[in-house]
């Protein structure tokens, strides 16, 4: 029976790290089934979930350290079950802006979550005010990526984050990328 390993690597961004930790995992018989890696200025972050036997992910748990130390790299891993393959037919990107709202970003995965849509990326930004950098009332611009599965109505979707969004005096918009 096939087990399931999430692997985090964070680091300095260095040549033949990606390759190495590839040739590590395929070399224990694993398979990749996602991951995601972003830079940040000269450091690296890389998650990605692998799968094969139960020998293989116990060798996996071995074996990535100590690729990752030759980097001097952290790697944090956790056994899980049951990971569904992303679906990344609709990928679009949504954007939120308006007055700072406490809760917005609960409400909003809250919202993506009852949809079965995942969020991919996000970030959030304060627009400071000059004459108040401390003011309760800073404006905000939200940006997330969002997967959309195939079978979901988008129009619908953004009527209805809209609606949300409108509760709270948010302008905001979701826009396919294909």
């Amino acid at each position: 029976m096939s087990q399931q390993l999430i692997i985090t690597i964070l680091g300095a961004n260095q040549l033949g790290v990606l390759s190495d930790l590839v040739d590590t995992v395929f070399s224990i018989g694993c398979n990749i089934l996602d991951s995601r890696q972003a830079v940040y200025g000269k450091d690296f972050s890389l998650t990605m979930i692998v799968e094969g036997s139960q020998s293989a992910i116990t060798q996996a748990e071995c074996l990535l350290p100590q690729t990752c130390q030759k980097y001097n790299l952290l790697s944090i891993m956790k056994r899980t079950t049951e990971h569904s393959k992303q679906n990344l037919e609709h990928i679009a990107d949504v954007v939120v802006t308006g007055l700072r709202t406490r809760g917005l970003i609960d409400q909003a995965t809250q919202f993506f979550d009852q949809h079965n849509i995942s969020v991919s990326a996000f970030r959030l930004k304060f627009i400071n005010d000059e004459d108040e950098p401390n003011a309760s009332n800073k404006q905000m611009k939200c940006k997330m990526v969002i997967s959309i599965p195939h079978d979901l109505d988008v129009n619908m979707i953004e009527q209805s984050f809209q609606a949300l969004l409108s509760e709270h005096n948010l302008q905001g918009t979701i826009t396919l990328n294909h």
